[in-house]
């Protein structure tokens, strides 16, 4: 079944705006479905395709004479030679919306951009389903279910068995692609450094950490980390740094953009086995963190999402950033409310001044109300955190 993406919105007004619109991230997150939906009247060439990556390289300029009125490259970062001539293309025509491209890798693909297309284009970024994208097609899970199938739209709408499809992704893309991109000489060892990462989900980063159990360099895992990160595998969220008065952690926490494949990453192959999973809870804070970013992408935004931590020990999973304002949000996987649960956000509401008195505990009970001001919400109600995006707003370029 074909899901109209949240995003479509939003590229069929930037694509009114400029000539390029570039859309990245994960592989297999629905990016060629997308364009082929939003603009079916365009030319569609795929640079995975040796024949035509080896037209474009050989001749750029015939090549894309076949535009036409508009044309669709997929994984652009395959040929970035092409980007100086759609400079001069879209240069000369002064018409928006000329070429629609794609790609899988931020460091080849946002190079390529630097030199040739910025401030000619806008770029959206497209990860694997929300929830309410889910909802679309009928796909409704326990809290456990969602945890354990992730959110890649080739489970859901081929009905793909989760273990399989997650295996054959690490397989393939992650093996295949950050090999080509960097030189892993002892690919045993990459794969037990991926694993470790599932393992310290939702942890602080520590390099050094992850140094030790390898038996590699920090340098070469800083490295690593950046591919990971270069191929929406993983992200880092950053800490909080205003100065309060107080140290504040430094380093970031580690998070995966799927969850699924995190959990198979850990091994866990059942929903029974992800009830019992120790990092279950952290793997249930990935997926509300994910929800917040997939909302924000999808208005065309960066998520300006940051955790706070000092050392005292005071901890809130989320600082919403909206102007000077903050807006602060715990998560937690139990299904039950207890008092607990709110006293980061209660010390916080102490210290920092620019706080928001809007704040909220997602969680997986179903009874959402107020207690001290702090709004309850299922997890699958996550996106209401983030406002409907103002009609001034300005794309990222």
């Amino acid at each position: 079944m074909l899901v109209l993406r949240e995003i479509s919105a939003t590229l069929i007004t930037v694509a009114k705006k400029y000539p390029v619109i570039t859309i990245t991230g994960p592989r297999q997150s629905g990016k060629t479905t997308l364009v082929k939906t939003v603009f079916p009247d365009y030319q569609y060439f795929t640079l995975e395709d040796p024949d035509i990556r080896e037209l474009a390289i050989t001749d750029p300029r015939e090549f894309l004479k076949k535009a036409g009125n508009g044309a669709i490259l997929d994984e652009i970062q395959r040929a970035p030679e092409l980007m100086s001539f759609i400079q001069g293309i879209v240069d000369s025509n002064k018409k928006n919306g000329m070429f629609v491209l794609t790609g899988s890798h931020q460091f080849d693909l946002f190079n390529a951009i630097s030199q040739s297309l910025a401030g000619r284009t806008a770029i959206l970024t497209l990860l694997p389903f929300s929830f309410s994208e889910l909802d679309k097609i009928k796909k409704r899970f326990s809290v456990d279910g969602y945890l354990q199938h992730g959110f890649y739209p080739g489970i859901h709408d081929r009905k793909l068995e989760p273990v399989t499809a997650y295996k054959n992704y690490f397989e393939t893309y992650i093996q295949r692609d950050l090999r080509q991109i960097v030189n892993i000489k002892d690919l045993r060892t990459f794969q037990k450094f991926v694993r470790l990462c599932a393992g310290r989900i939702g942890q602080l980063y520590s390099a050094s950490s992850l140094s030790n159990d390898l038996g590699v360099s920090v340098p070469t895992v800083n490295s690593w980390v950046s591919i990971l990160a270069a191929s929406y595998i993983i992200f880092l969220l950053e800490p909080f740094h205003e100065n309060i008065g107080k140290r504040l952690i430094k380093s970031p926490k580690l998070y995966f953009h799927d969850v699924g494949l995190a959990s198979y990453l850990l091994g866990i192959e059942t929903v029974s086995q992800m009830q019992r999973d120790p990092l279950r809870g952290n793997l249930f804070e990935n997926m509300v963190i994910g929800e917040l970013m997939k909302k924000r992408f999808n208005q065309g935004l960066d998520h300006n999402l940051f955790f706070y931590r000092d050392s005292n020990g005071n901890e809130v999973d989320v600082l919403y950033k909206q102007a000077s304002r903050f807006t602060s949000v715990e998560i937690k996987a139990a299904s039950t409310y207890t008092g607990d649960f709110l006293k980061g956000i209660v010390k916080l509401r102490r210290q920092l001044k620019n706080l928001d008195p809007e704040a909220y505990l997602v969680y997986s009970g179903k009874q959402e109300m107020k207690v001290e001001g702090i709004q309850l919400l299922n997890f699958k109600n996550t996106e209401r955190i983030i406002p409907p995006v103002e009609k001034t707003r300005s794309i990222k370029k």
